[in-house]
């Protein structure tokens, strides 16, 4: 589970940023880099894709930061950028990582590669609000409450997407199951 910064510290931060301070700006984007990569990368599939998605998205975050009301949605708020962010990169046409790009490895490890190449694939085919809820609850371990703040939904229905997807993925990733587009 990732470290979380000091709120006292963060929401001091958080402050500077809104009045123009690039200084704590950069601070808050080093606390969350690591968060915002593994996310994007979720999203992308590659680290070229996801590094540009997290440089899009801290540009526009760094733009908007003065109409940020609330410090303590900071987090929220960045997520939501990323995840925007992500979407309209996508829908550019980024590139997705195929199979066939995957370093090759040993036999023991080409069954845990394939399965986790399976379970990407399946995510990747759901429909947007459920690989959402997926990547930030599973990949992210998000509280329902947290996701139901990022993607503005009451937390009913975060439930209500988690359950579609799970049985979405169930299907896709049954034994005879094949990935074909």
């Amino acid at each position: 589970m990732e470290e979380r910064p000091n709120n006292r510290e963060t929401e001091r931060l958080i402050r500077k940023s809104m009045h123009g301070s690039f200084q704590a700006f950069g601070q808050l984007i080093h606390l969350y880099q690591d968060y915002l990569y593994r996310t994007a990368y979720l999203y992308m599939k590659n680290e070229d894709d996801a590094l540009d998605v997290v440089q899009d998205c801290i540009l526009t975050a760094y733009e908007a930061v003065g109409g940020l009301r609330k410090p303590e949605y900071f987090r929220t708020w960045l997520t939501r950028i990323l995840i925007n962010c992500a979407l309209k990169a996508l829908q550019d046409g980024s590139r997705i990582m195929c199979m066939e790009e995957l370093p090759e490895q040993g036999s023991g490890r080409d069954a845990h590669i394939e399965e986790r190449c399976d379970l990407y694939h399946a995510v990747d085919r759901l429909p947007e609000q459920y690989r959402t809820v997926v990547i930030l609850k599973y990949y992210n371990d998000m509280k329902i409450s947290e996701i139901s703040e990022i993607m503005d939904i009451p937390e009913g229905s975060v439930k209500s997407y988690l359950f579609r997807a799970k049985k979405e993925l169930r299907t896709y990733l049954q034994e005879d199951y094949v990935y074909a587009e």
